[in-house]
């Protein structure tokens, strides 16, 4: 089978929409990374959103801006044709199917023939299959000729034609599916990668810097990211973040002493800070509080309702009415996500757990134990 002189297309370069896509894509990558990031670490709900809902906004205005695009291309079918394999080389790979570049010589039934370069995929067990000089079996669109596809299991009567044939080299370089302005697209990516990354730090300046240097002046516990403040005095050490607080107590105090628990979750509301809990938890000498996040309604609680002075009372009921025996730890949670708060006591002993439930007033809803 002879070969005619090849006239297929090229591939026509990059146009300017897709330049402007490239820049587009990449300043939507650096805005959104910037604004979910930022947002986690200063805890702006605003930002983790816009993190999130950019990408999402601009991968359904592409597809709904590229679908007629797409759907003419899938509408366009393709032609099938012989092609002698040129050359073919693999590249290594970790998975079953390894990536070859073939060289091809096409030869359509009815149109010139073309030479071209690809790349495919083949199983490890196909690859002798390949072979220098053989015949194999292509698929192309007629407008996309570069995007030659190795038939893998072609019809039997192309099969049979295949087994048969013999076809010339077709002279010429041959087509690649890439543009001469990879470099100049790539360039562009990475510039609005950054001017994206530029814009959310402009424009959410406020959230990300000027809170933080306002409190450089007069750090505060209870609004740094990761500050702490301990009294020798006192002997206990208090630790508060924007979402928990915590007080430790020194050796020889607990929580169950008289006033110890209403002084450590003063500590952690004093001033101005008057934030919203969702969960209290309190232990011999730990007390922990997760704070409502700021800037969301929740239900959560005010962590001063305590029943303070019911404290003592409860831990003693749930160890010694409950046969724990001789109580060697315990636990009291205060929960108020659901909306009414609610106390439960976890007390541990030789003669096992004993648990008590009470609402926030410290009365007595129910008891087990095992």
């Amino acid at each position: 089978m002879n070969s005619s002189t090849p006239t297929a297309t090229h591939p026509e370069p990059r146009t300017a929409a897709g330049l402007s896509l490239g820049f587009l894509t990449g300043a939507v990558i650096g805005a959104s990374l910037t604004a979910f990031i930022g947002g986690c670490v200063v805890e702006r709900t605003p930002l983790i959103v816009t993190g999130l809902a950019l990408p999402t906004a601009y991968g359904l205005l592409f597809l709904l801006t590229t679908l007629p695009h797409r759907a003419r291309e899938a509408a366009v079918v393709p032609r099938t044709a012989l092609a002698a394999i040129e050359s073919l080389e693999a590249f290594r790979g970790e998975a079953s199917d390894v990536p070859v570049r073939f060289e091809l010589s096409v030869v359509p039934d009815d149109t010139p023939a073309f030479r071209v370069e690809i790349r495919q995929d083949v199983n490890l067990v196909e690859l002798p299959d390949y072979r220098r000089r053989g015949v194999v079996v292509v698929e192309y669109p007629p407008d996309r000729p570069w995007k030659t596809r190795i038939v893998k299991r072609p019809t039997p009567e192309w099969e049979d034609r295949a087994a048969l044939a013999q076809i010339d080299s077709v002279p010429g370089p041959a087509m690649k599916d890439e543009t001469p302005e990879g470099c100049l697209s790539g360039l562009l990516t990475l510039l609005g990668l950054l001017l994206g990354t530029a814009a959310v730090l402009l424009l959410f300046r406020a959230d990300l810097f000027d809170s933080r240097a306002a409190e450089g002046g007069a750090p505060r516990p209870s609004t740094s990211s990761s500050s702490s403040s301990s009294s020798s005095s006192s002997s206990s050490t208090i630790t508060v973040t924007s979402a928990t607080g915590t007080v430790a107590l020194g050796p020889g105090r607990s929580m169950l002493d008289k006033g110890e628990l209403r002084e450590a979750v003063e500590s952690l509301t004093q001033g101005a800070d008057r934030r919203r809990a969702l969960t209290v938890v309190v232990q011999n000498r730990l007390l922990t509080v997760v704070f409502s996040p700021t800037g969301v309604r929740t239900a959560g609680f005010d962590p001063r309702s305590l029943p303070y002075d019911r404290a003592p009372e409860l831990v003693e009921e749930a160890g010694t009415t409950l046969g724990v025996g001789s109580p060697r730890s315990w636990q009291l949670t205060a929960d108020g996500v659901s909306g009414s708060l609610r106390l439960t006591i976890v007390v541990t002993g030789g003669g096992g757990t004993g648990t008590l439930q009470a609402d926030g007033h410290g009365n007595v809803l129910r008891r087990s134990g095992s």
